[in-house]
């Protein structure tokens, strides 16, 4: 059986390729082609969760599942916080084929889903990102944006100002952006174009008070009922884009809160982000919308770039 470590997800599972590797992989679930049941979620207490996710792509192509805890404390110890395996099994003989490392691709593959549908509603000439946090996944949405919009300048905020600084001049070594700290988060996302919630918040941090229009947000932190990143507010005036329209009326904390409220229905979800990808559905459709991309992440993401991962580790096997 073919085993990935995590230094190889990171050496061989570029920006660019998953990128467009989710992308498509998003666009064939939402056209009804992939398998999936919705994420099973055990507490542990203290924030602390255990994931599973079972799917297919479809097709005669690898099903499987990623099996992941989540431990938000690790980042403070300087470990990833999402720990497990993705297992993809031959759809042939139904053997299992593949293990690779959860951790390294949750952190990509977030990012790059994340990427590909800015680049699907943000506006074209978008070069101002505010990034609300600043742990493993704000490094990675950093990165991952910068390949699909031209990035002057990246406003960071976090609830500890030594950690932002930190995370800053670490991003400064890899992006020629202008690279600062913001006192506060209504300071960061003044005047942003895109704005990445990527945060372990457990009541919101961004208003829609604060967000200019023609703004794209990717809301992608809260990956469950429970904690949310935005108020009401910003979720009722957006036009609001879900990665899995089932998933984010059963689990995307953001939407509940505000259809709770009874400022919002189940059809102020637009589209998903595939119906979008695919041309099925408009994404932005005026220079002044303001677009929300709802990030739960999605096992088809996962079992597209471990496939991915596994058959470029084959073909270089066998050079």
């Amino acid at each position: 059986m073919l085993m990935i470590d995590a230094e190889t997800v990171r050496r061989r599972l570029d920006y660019p390729s998953c990128i467009k590797v989710v992308r498509d992989a998003m666009a064939r679930f939402s056209a009804g082609e992939t398998k999936q049941l919705l994420r099973s979620i055990l507490p542990l207490g203290e924030g602390r969760m255990f994931g599973v996710m079972p799917g297919g792509l479809g097709g005669g192509e690898v099903f499987g599942a990623k099996l992941v805890s989540v431990y938000p404390e690790n980042f403070s110890l300087g470990k990833s916080s999402h720990q497990g395996v993705i297992v993809l099994f031959d759809s042939a003989g139904g053997a299992p084929i593949c293990v690779v490392d959860a951790g390294s691709v949750t952190a990509i593959r977030t990012a790059a889903a994340s990427a590909a549908a800015t680049d699907a509603l943000a506006r074209p000439n978008a070069k101002r990102l505010a990034i609300l946090g600043y742990g493993e996944q704000a490094h990675a949405h950093a990165l991952a944006i910068s390949e699909v919009r031209d990035i002057a300048e990246i406003a960071v905020w976090g609830r500890s100002g030594e950690r932002a600084v930190k995370f800053c001049n670490r991003l400064s070594e890899e992006l020629g952006a202008d690279i600062g700290v913001a006192p506060t988060a209504q300071e960061a996302v003044a005047g942003a174009d895109i704005i990445c919630t990527v945060t372990a918040a457990k009541e919101p941090i961004l208003k829609g008070a604060w967000v200019s229009p023609g703004a794209h947000i990717n809301v992608v932190g809260s990956s469950y009922a429970g904690p949310a990143e935005i108020d009401n507010d910003l979720v009722a005036m957006a036009r609001f884009i879900a990665d899995s329209r089932e998933g984010v009326i059963a689990q995307g904390a953001e939407f509940l809160n505000a259809k709770n409220a009874g400022l919002v229905g189940d059809d102020h979800i637009v589209a998903e982000i595939g119906d979008v990808f695919s041309g099925k559905v408009e994404g932005r459709r005026a220079a002044g919308d303001i677009t929300i991309y709802k990030s739960l992440g999605h096992i088809v993401q996962d079992l597209a770039a471990a496939s991915h991962l596994a058959s470029g580790v084959e073909e270089k096997s066998q050079t």
